[in-house]
């Protein structure tokens, strides 16, 4: 055990990669055993992929489209759980506000995005503020739910301990709730930030002349299926980024933690 534990730490570096690799690998190795029964109509080989991404990459059709999706996340994200984390502290700190809300909460959450995103375009329009809109509805409900539970965890010793030293409110909130409650809520945040990709998509799949998601949508309608690749795996890796970028947040802000 204690040896698994040091290669892992020694060779950690390296897992990811490794992965990606074996990915690459086990997908040319499919089209390898399907011979001609896989045309690259159905699946194009990683070559294939790679080469249009740099094509689609150096006319600036990617890089721009990435760009319109990438502001549309960010801002949902940062609306919603904005949103979530206000609404989730008046929740945990008001049963009574709990209790006449979470009927609403819970029901939003019964009726798909895909289902209420053509009303939000036609309410608001094609631009950014519906996608924005759609991201932020599709990450608020994850980051509100670890709001809530984050600040409840929070031990009734620790806030007698502030109530005997005669902290304010205020200080309370900041000096004990936020920091008590941060790893919950930053695991919320994780599911967000890999959610509002998503909810910008969906938004673009809707009504948009730019985006990943138009793109995707444009290359369906020519059956293009490796720009398709392209498009879904710009996706996956703006996702990866995301996610990675909160994983740093994370380290720094709990480093007290460890």
């Amino acid at each position: 055990m204690a040896s698994l534990k040091t290669f892992s730490r020694k060779y950690s570096r390296w897992f990811l990669p490794a992965s990606f690799l074996m990915a690459l690998v086990l997908w040319q190795g499919l089209i390898w055993l399907g011979g001609s029964r896989v045309s690259a109509f159905y699946l194009p080989s990683p070559m294939r992929v790679l080469g249009r991404f740099g094509q689609e990459l150096a006319d600036g059709t990617l890089l721009s489209n990435t760009a319109a999706t990438l502001l549309e996340v960010i801002l949902g994200l940062l609306l919603g759980s904005s949103l979530a984390t206000v609404i989730g502290y008046g929740l945990a700190k008001s049963p009574a506000l709990e209790r006449l809300l979470s009927p609403y909460l819970i029901a939003s959450q019964a009726i798909p995005v895909v289902a209420i995103a053509p009303l939000l375009v036609i309410w608001f329009g094609p631009g950014l503020f519906s996608k924005v809109l759609i991201c932020a509805l599709i990450v608020f409900f994850p980051i509100l739910v670890n709001t809530v539970v984050g600040m409840r965890v929070v031990s009734q010793n620790l806030r007698d301990l502030m109530g005997s030293l005669y902290a304010t409110p205020a200080q309370t909130l900041r000096y004990l709730e936020i920091p008590a409650a941060l790893p919950v809520l930053l695991a919320g945040l994780r599911v967000g930030a890999t959610l509002s990709v998503i909810g910008a998509v969906v938004g673009e799949f809707v009504g948009s002349d730019r985006g990943l998601g138009f793109l995707v949508n444009v290359a369906r309608g020519q059956y293009d299926t490796t720009l398709v690749f392209v498009s879904v795996l710009t996706l996956i890796a703006l996702a990866l980024l995301l996610y990675g970028a909160v994983v740093l947040v994370e380290k720094r802000l709990l480093k007290w933690n460890a």
